[in-house]
């Protein structure tokens, strides 16, 4: 080092400039030539080190090295080349000054734990994204600990960042986390409550990427598209995102529709209101009618012959209807449900699958004629469709049963009223 500077200052000094001014001189010059050294590490490890590297990783056929740089590891890394070099050139460029000699020195390190940590951020980034390529993904995720992993480089980071630039040992800075132990604990709060519920959720096999949930009290109804420390992303159906805390799936309660998708079945679970007024004993001339109709012809058939049996064993007067068994025309409008839906190639009649038409509790509205089916696909669009189908058909029909759909009255049904009204006083 010191025959760099004689280099220098012995011929200015020859020239008769001042021996101080020459050093300054030579020391001016000393630090711009390791700038510049800097700099042409910097442009050799980012425009031909690295370039180099990317031309070898698109030769290769494995994905991993891809990702990596993607997630741009390489190119932090490459960072390190300047510090290196300032690091190494600090004893040249300031020969007889110890303290900015150190100084210079401590910064650099500290510009090397910081890109390391960098290097490493991006390296875990990378580490999630191959672990995405594995079908274990879908069910096993691992980025809330990669999260937490993160979190444990950065306070590293930040520890030995500031023990080299105070050149103090980190053990000291660690001995006094213990004592803000309280405020950390505060301050970290949601992060160590999402992160406890991210364990519960992942263990329990509770929720995983691409399952359907449902949570109304935070607006969500769509699929998972993430699930980080503290979050849980849900892209709902009309595209919006909604933003769920981790915590949250957890003291809360939420619906997850994956059992539905998995079982290759969605169930429909809808009811006809009945007016009871139109419910009635089915005449003959409506049974005959009945044993015309091709899905329930044959059960009408057999009930009929079934029924006179009866009343002929028991001497029942056929003209005291309250004293004979007789047909109704709902419960033969539920015999031709299920004999309809039974012949529907949409839905499925597979173990598990319950395949069920039912009469509900009577109430305000009506009788309620549940039909609880499921269909063979999940497929949002077509179980529309399906559903759609089938109660057009039934609402379309049930006037040949002698029934009438429950609605609440309108404006029109209340005028027609008036009308009649009117037109009979008139009379």
């Amino acid at each position: 080092m010191a025959q760099m500077y004689n280099w220098i200052t012995d011929p200015l000094i020859a020239e008769g400039m001042n021996p101080t001014v020459a050093a300054l001189i030579a020391q001016s010059l000393i630090i711009i030539a390791v700038l510049m050294l800097s700099f042409a590490a910097n442009f050799v490890a980012k425009r031909i080190i690295l370039t180099g590297i990317a031309e070898v990783i698109a030769r290769t056929e494995t994905r991993w090295d891809d990702i990596l740089l993607e997630q741009h590891v390489f190119d932090r890394f490459s960072h390190l080349a300047p510090a290196l070099v300032i690091y190494a050139c600090t004893g040249f460029a300031f020969p007889e000054q110890q303290n900015l000699q150190d100084f210079v020195e401590r910064f650099a390190i500290a510009y090397m734990i910081l890109v390391a940590a960098a290097v490493t951020d991006a390296l875990l980034d990378g580490v999630i994204e191959i672990y995405r390529t594995l079908d274990i993904s879908k069910t096993r995720p691992i980025k809330t600990y990669i999260q937490v992993g993160k979190l444990i480089v950065y306070l590293i980071t930040g520890i030995l960042v500031l023990a080299t630039l105070l050149d103090r040992s980190p053990w000291a800075f660690l001995s006094g986390l213990g004592a803000l132990t309280a405020v950390i604990m505060l301050v970290f709060k949601d992060t160590i409550m999402g992160f406890v519920a991210s364990v519960q959720l992942i263990s329990n096999n509770m929720l995983k990427r691409d399952d359907w949930i449902e949570m109304p009290s935070y607006g969500a109804d769509g699929e998972v598209t993430d699930i980080t420390l503290n979050t849980v992303k849900v892209q709902n159906w009309d595209k919006t995102i909604s933003t769920i805390p981790t915590y949250a799936l957890i003291a809360g309660t939420f619906k997850n529709w994956q059992g539905m998708t998995d079982s290759n079945g969605r169930r429909i679970k809808r009811a006809i209101m009945i007016n009871m007024l139109s419910i009635k004993v089915c005449s003959e001339e409506l049974l005959d009618r009945f044993e015309r109709v091709r899905l329930i012809g044959g059960y009408v058939k057999q009930r009929r012959a079934e029924l006179r049996e009866h009343n002929a064993e028991y001497d029942i007067d056929a003209d005291v209807k309250i004293n004979t068994k007789g047909l109704t025309n709902v419960g033969i409008f539920r015999k031709y449900i299920k004999a309809y839906l039974a012949e529907n190639p949409d839905l499925t009649q597979r173990p598990g699958m319950t395949f069920l038409v039912r009469q509900l509790p009577p109430g305000e509205h009506g009788l309620p004629i549940e039909i609880y089916v499921f269909t063979n696909t999940t497929e949002w669009v077509a179980y529309e469709d399906i559903m759609s189908d089938i109660f057009d058909h039934l609402l379309s029909v049930i006037q040949e049963f002698e029934l009438s759909v429950f609605q609440v009255p309108t404006g029109a049904d209340f005028r027609a009223l008036l009308s009649h009204d009117s037109q009979m006083a008139r009379e």
